[in-house]
């Protein structure tokens, strides 16, 4: 069986490491809060280059509570892509603003620049750059387009741990990032988690105070927040993890290297495009064909597990019937039928990925 996700191997390749942090938290009793959290927020921020770091409870809290950071009036619009997960956009419904969908691109799958272009009013006050499948957004278009209209540029981050642009990790590009440690993710823990980056001390002070029921100490509440944070021991477990990312993100660029190189022309393959300024960790490695379905299966009986990200676009969810977006002509809204995603971690040896190809060119010889 060539698995799609194998956290069990990942966790027997640095089990000691991870065991003996396990240990550490139980006997300090650091359960919430302190040491192993506040390590954690040390790493992950100089990792990706912002000044601060903020644990919270998982990838959407992250959002939501970077939305509400910004303190932009309410029923404000903010432009989300089309193809993402729902946490991209139900936390800003839930923030109090209104969703704006763009289009994405073709090629790489992030934020279209051109379709965000076209949908900047005056109502319009931030931008979630979702770095979606691993694959960062174009940041210098998009944040000429913000500092051209004083709009914010949030990052969504949470497919995209360890990705670059022209050099630089994503999370410390924008004017806030955000992240999920969700198990599957190329930086995951082992149960929820998320976290909140920004070079901005005054936003990363609101953010922590929104996560800790608008307080800084124990009794002391500035207003009303919320209960969102990043317990110790998922804390210790990603500091661990964290050490290993850079390695594991070589092997997911190895694999799709090999995808690229040993599909490209076979059958009706659509293969993602690596723009050259971008590191893209590979997340997920998305291929479109008109036969999914049919490869899907015929991979699934040659014991090879696959995945389908995303389906169903935003705008064609019955959450967003009202806004009557479903049938606009967006290339999101189009393509769902045909994505399909082939394993890629780093769990996979060279020969897994050749046995990938092999049976996929074994699907489109058949007669």
């Amino acid at each position: 069986m060539i698995k799609f996700l194998d956290l069990s191997a990942q966790y027997q390749s640095i089990k000691t490491e991870i065991d003996q942090k396990i240990q550490g938290v139980i006997e300090s009793s650091a359960f919430i809060g302190g040491k192993y959290v506040n390590e954690f927020e040390a790493s992950f921020s100089s990792y990706v280059g912002a000044s601060c770091c903020v644990g919270v409870g998982n990838g959407t809290d992250a959002l939501e509570i970077a939305i509400e950071a910004l303190d932009i009036p309410l029923e404000s619009e903010i432009i989300v892509p089309a193809n993402s997960f729902i946490a991209s956009s139900e936390a800003v419904t839930r923030a109090g603003h209104k969703v704006v969908f763009a289009d994405v691109d073709s090629e790489s799958y992030v934020l279209s620049v051109e379709s965000v272009k076209s949908l900047i009013t005056s109502k319009t006050k931030a931008i979630i750059a979702v770095h979606l499948y691993g694959h960062p957004c174009d940041m210098d278009k998009l944040g000429g387009l913000a500092k051209k209209h004083d709009i914010y540029i949030i990052e969504d981050c949470a497919q995209a741990h360890g990705s670059e642009y022209k050099g630089q990790r994503i999370g410390g590009l924008g004017h806030i990032a955000t992240f999920s440690f969700y198990p599957g993710k190329n930086l995951g823990a082992y149960g929820d988690g998320g976290a909140i980056t920004t070079s901005n001390v005054m936003l990363a002070s609101r953010c922590r105070k929104i996560a800790n029921h608008g307080r800084m100490s124990k009794y002391e509440h500035d207003f009303e927040g919320r209960n969102s944070r990043l317990d110790g021991l998922q804390a210790a477990i990603l500091d661990v993890k964290l050490n290993y990312l850079d390695s594991w993100i070589e092997k997911r660029i190895r694999n799709a290297s090999l995808y690229l190189d040993e599909l490209d022309g076979v059958g009706d393959l659509i293969l993602p495009v690596r723009q050259g300024w971008a590191k893209q960790a590979y997340h997920l490695f998305v291929i479109r064909t008109s036969r999914r379905d049919e490869l899907r299966s015929y991979l699934s009986k040659s014991n090879i597990q696959t995945g389908v990200h995303y389906p169903i676009s935003l705008p064609r969810l019955k959450a967003y019937e009202y806004m009557g977006q479903a049938d606009n002509g967006m290339f999101a809204n189009d393509v769902g039928d045909a994505l399909l995603s082939l394993p890629i971690g780093e769990h996979l040896s060279t020969d897994n990925i050749k046995s990938v190809i092999s049976s996929i060119k074994e699907f489109y010889n058949q007669k």
